[in-house]
């Protein structure tokens, strides 16, 4: 007959058996952990971890999307923005995700900020307002160099916002003002130019011919009596040119 002490062992053993068998989902991992020291990673499916002796830690391998909190940046040429932005990132090597750093997502946050201050504090408020696409990624690439030790792939960032006081809106917004007014003088400039070259062209052509200049002349009155005029005198000299 067995004894209340042989029911106690079968069912440590029962249950040390049961806890052995472990499942893991296509997207994870387990770093396997024998005695303190790294063993393997396992996975996915059904997989057995010997109690006691080895430990099990999951590390899911899915892209992860982080918020990066806004940060207040001043940038090359001292203007002071408030810049949040968005992390996408994933595990591709679990065993140095949790060996070679405490906390992977914990230590990628905290480096995308700084990385976030540090790129954005080399450029101009006129980059960061126009040029985002390159800054999205020579922040990608600088993160993506300092997590590759950790075992993680920075694969995108993208700058949300930029905010700007009250006082920048309106200093940006006279300066667009006065941009505009430059362009639109200079197109005036340009247009008068040119219609000053072909004046010249035409007195050049009408002064070689003395006939083109009295039709001239006659078209002008044409477009004068056009103008509710009842009366409209000019020189017989006029009439000269056409004999």
């Amino acid at each position: 007959m067995f004894t209340n002490f042989s029911y106690i062992f079968i069912s440590i053993l029962v249950i040390l058996l049961i806890s052995a068998f472990r499942i893991l989902r296509e997207y994870e991992r387990g770093v396997i952990f024998m005695l303190g020291r790294f063993y393997r990673v396992k996975g996915p499916g059904l997989i057995i971890v010997i109690p006691i002796i080895q430990q099990m830690v999951r590390v899911d391998l899915r892209t992860i999307v982080m918020d990066v909190p806004t940060q207040d940046v001043i940038s090359r040429d001292n203007v002071s923005v408030k810049v949040n932005a968005v992390v996408y990132f994933r595990v591709l090597e679990p065993d140095k995700a949790i060996i070679q750093v405490e906390n992977f997502y914990d230590a990628t946050s905290q480096l995308a900020q700084t990385t976030l201050r540090s790129v954005l504090g080399q450029h101009e408020l006129d980059e960061m307002l126009a040029e985002r696409d390159s800054l999205n990624i020579d922040i990608q690439t600088s993160l993506d160099q300092q997590t590759d030790a950790w075992g993680i792939k920075v694969s995108n960032v993208e700058i949300k916002h930029v905010d700007l006081d009250e006082s920048m809106i309106r200093a940006i917004a006279k300066q667009a003002e006065a941009e505009r007014t430059r362009r639109a003088k200079i197109i005036h400039a340009e247009g008068e130019m040119q219609a000053a070259e072909k004046l010249l062209e035409a007195a050049k052509i009408l002064s070689g011919q003395p006939e083109a200049i009295q039709l001239r002349y006659l078209q002008t009155l044409t477009e004068i009596a056009g103008e509710k005029s009842s009366t409209i005198v000019f020189p017989l000299d006029i009439l000269k040119g056409f004999k």
